[in-house]
């Protein structure tokens, strides 16, 4: 689609991820099989083959703290390339980026040694646990505990829930209630091995089928060295890294908004209707203009918040939480729009628009709500200035 080229021609992108761009576009066009085999099978499988087989192609090196080059622009290249090609291989693939960025960012020398070159080869599966049943967009909700024990360790009792690969996962980066302060001072992050005794993963299932999972810890014990960054900073670890990853999902919401819209101009093209062509109906024409608008639209968006975080600038967490927020409600509009042009054919199971219809809903939710990030927003909106009084 025309509106990705165009975005990676922008200077917010350089030659290495334009050449990305084509490497991984190649590599995806050739597992088209792949893509076929994993949908059929069961979300567990799913998430090892594709595991294995991005490993395999060099597509998690980020992880690797050696690598130096886990820009957050070519990781939404990924992510947009990864989503457009198959759905499930662009969750495998962020929610590895997703549980390995808080090791690369806050871990020590040996829990970076421990973790994350195996994370880069695909031998070890990551999973990020914040959400609860009353803790989700609201992380300082966390009601997770997490005790200190007599020789430094900690104990760890209640749950998490609705995180991805949980049931896959060999190592979970977990934010638990430690207590050093109230609400958000109050919480910590800590690496758990998933063979870790009191430690128990349930399936959840989905409406487009991938591996999520209820977490129940039940006298979870871990020792003091499991803690990531410094007690009581685990709120700051989850932000940072939700910050970081939110423009990621925007990049995913635009790869799933080009394919729907891609499949949408082929069938407008060639059906026959009234004598001529679905396209040539003026409704039709107007509707593939205004989805190409909102598609080019967040593909800026997501390009802009990617960049300033690379060099560094300020209001990252606004700029990303905006290509998210206008990112994902495009896709759901344009997936949308997709089906209405096919009519019932665009539902029917099977078809590449009912399948992208399952896949899409799902993004304006995780990573912070639409709703939580409009909020977010608008904390950051310059404040008028007061004026003088007059006497």
């Amino acid at each position: 689609m025309s509106a990705f080229a165009g975005t990676l021609d922008l200077p917010f992108y350089d030659d290495r991820h334009r050449d990305l761009a084509a490497a991984a576009t190649a590599w995806c066009a050739e597992r088209a099989d792949l893509w076929e085999e994993t949908r059929a099978a069961p979300p567990d499988k799913a998430a090892a083959r594709l595991l294995r087989a991005l490993g395999d192609g060099g597509w998690l090196r980020s992880a690797d703290p050696d690598d130096g080059t886990a820009d957050l622009r070519s990781v939404c290249v990924l992510r947009e390339v990864m989503a457009h090609a198959d759905d499930l291989a662009d969750h495998t693939y962020a929610v590895q980026f997703l549980a390995s960025l808080p090791i690369r960012r806050y871990g020590t020398a040996a829990q970076r040694e421990r973790y994350l070159p195996a994370m880069a080869r695909g031998d070890l599966a990551g999973a990020f646990a914040v959400s609860e049943d009353g803790a989700g967009s609201d992380v300082a909700a966390v009601a997770l505990r997490a005790e200190r024990t007599d020789d430094g360790g900690y104990v760890l009792d209640g749950h998490k829930t609705w995180i991805a690969q949980g049931t896959v996962a060999d190592v979970v980066c977990v934010i638990a209630r430690t207590g050093e302060g109230p609400g958000a001072l109050g919480l910590t992050a800590f690496l758990v091995p998933a063979d870790t005794p009191g430690l128990r993963a349930e399936p959840i299932d989905f409406i487009a089928p991938r591996s999520f999972a209820r977490l129940e810890f039940t006298g979870c014990r871990v020792p003091a060295d499991a803690v990531l960054g410094r007690p009581g900073g685990g709120f700051v670890v989850a932000m940072d890294v939700l910050e970081q990853v939110r423009m990621t999902v925007g990049a995913a919401a635009a790869g799933l908004a080009r394919r729907a819209l891609e499949a949408a101009l082929e069938h407008a093209r060639a059906r026959e209707i009234y004598g001529g062509r679905l396209f040539d109906v003026p409704a039709v024409r107007t509707s593939l203009a205004d989805l190409d608008v909102r598609l080019s639209a967040a593909a800026l968006l997501v390009g802009r918040a990617a960049w300033e975080a690379d060099r560094g600038g300020r209001g990252v967490g606004a700029r990303s939480a905006a290509a998210k927020l206008y990112a994902t409600e495009a896709a759901q509009e344009i997936v949308d729009g997709a089906v209405q042009v096919f009519g019932a054919a665009g539902l029917v199971p099977g078809a590449v628009t009912e399948r992208l219809y399952r896949q899409v809903r799902s993004l304006r939710i995780y990573e912070g709500t639409s709703e939580v990030l409009r909020s977010t927003i608008a904390d950051t909106l310059p404040r008028p200035r007061n004026k003088e009084r007059r006497p």
